[in-house]
């Protein structure tokens, strides 16, 4: 099944979305949120019983007659770098090295991006402040329906409820200077993350599981209409299973939790294409640039690109005396 969060003169509801894009609203009393219907239904089973109850009520609207939140607001969002080509892609472009660092061979390694930064599948997106140089990325993100922790690989696919396309907008100019602090993506990564346009359930992606436990999904990008970025889903180098049992140990993941799968290589993102070709070609994104993420089995988003606000003006550090008491 496929759900929907949406809005549609200032009323906000959820619904499963047939094939053809009719909207059925989830008659699930005091679940206001796809995310408060999740964790009502305590796992997939639950959902799918929602779903199926909304399909025997009345038809609603078209979802070409509303406006398509994110599926959900999530908690937390984690996410991932599974794809081995992206790293060397975007390590050449940002580093000037070649190859992929051995730690990243150890394990599923992510870091923690913005939750109030989520923005629906078709809306606008602000340039991040004082950023010139601005870049989508293409992943798919799974979404936790069932408390865990701990977690084994096998244990961990009942947990995975469901899937959605993300786009990790990321400021490359803002990026590449704070992570010489050595902590990690911040202002660069903080701006807008796509999510959307449904969550479509873990089921229905089953028919896709290759023999080694993969999602075999197309997945393709576009800016302007013109394809710049495809790449296999598969070509994860950890599946979404061993992702969650690594973010549960010694912690919990949650109903709602957001682990993104890292962005997909030969052309996922524009970073990755300019350190293989070794110029930025295609350039930044640009005001009034639409970027268009398709996923096989999942569906599309798409956002154009806007102006943002101008950054506050803050001082630089000030440099101590180191005075002791």
């Amino acid at each position: 099944m496929r759900f929907a969060a949406y809005e549609h003169q200032q009323q906000r509801g959820i619904a499963v979305v047939e094939e053809d894009g009719t909207l059925h609203p989830v008659p699930v009393p005091g679940a206001r949120s796809l995310i408060e219907l999740i964790r009502s239904c305590d796992g997939l089973a639950g959902l799918l019983e929602a779903g199926a109850a909304a399909l025997d009520a009345p038809a609603g609207l078209h979802v070409s007659q509303v406006r398509l939140l994110p599926p959900l607001e999530p908690p937390t969002v984690r996410d991932f770098v599974t794809f081995e080509e992206h790293v060397e892609g975007v390590r050449r472009s940002v580093d000037g090295v070649g190859g992929v660092p051995e730690a990243w061979y150890d394990a599923p390694t992510f870091y923690f991006t913005n939750p109030y930064a989520v923005v629906g599948a078709h809306d606008d997106v602000p340039v991040p402040p004082g950023s010139q140089v601005l870049d989508f990325e293409l992943e798919v993100a799974a979404v936790i329906g069932r408390e865990g922790r701990d977690l084994t690989p096998e244990g961990a696919r009942d947990h995975i409820i469901g899937y959605t396309i993300f786009n990790d907008w990321s400021a490359r100019d803002l990026q590449s200077r704070e992570m010489q602090v050595r902590l990690g993506p911040c202002k660069g990564k903080d701006t807008a993350a796509t999510l959307g346009p449904y969550l479509v359930t873990a089921d229905e992606l089953e028919p896709y599981r290759d023999t080694d436990g993969f999602l075999r999904l197309a997945l393709t990008a576009e800016v302007n209409g013109e394809l710049v970025g495809r790449d296999l889903l598969s070509n994860m180098s950890w599946t979404f299973e061993e992702m969650v049992a690594y973010a549960s140990r010694g912690t919990v993941v949650r109903p709602g939790d957001v682990l993104g799968s890292g962005t997909c290589g030969n052309g996922g993102c524009l970073a990755e294409l300019w350190g293989v070709r070794g110029e930025r070609n295609p350039p930044p994104l640009q005001l009034g640039d639409t970027v268009t993420l398709t996923v096989e089995g999942i569906g599309s988003v798409s956002n154009t690109v806007v102006a943002g606000a101008a950054p506050v003006p803050l001082p630089s550090a000030r440099r101590r005396t180191r005075e002791r008491p």
